[in-house]
């Protein structure tokens, strides 16, 4: 019986520290810039368009 209260005191307190935590934790991101190089090709070199298979074949 006694260990039965010791589990159930553990336990409301793990769930009291959980929702604690949970509420007040900080937990918000780091602001970091992020950026990536863009590479624009001119409009009269624009890749070709890759030849299309016929509708609701597999290619054989």
């Amino acid at each position: 019986m006694r260990l039965i209260k010791v589990l159930l005191v553990l336990i409301v307190l793990g769930f009291a520290g959980l929702t604690g935590f949970a509420y007040f934790g900080d937990m918000t991101p780091e602001p970091a810039q992020v950026s990536q190089p863009l590479d624009l090709a001119p409009a009269d070199q624009q890749p070709q368009a890759a030849p299309s298979t016929q509708a609701g074949t597999d290619g054989n």
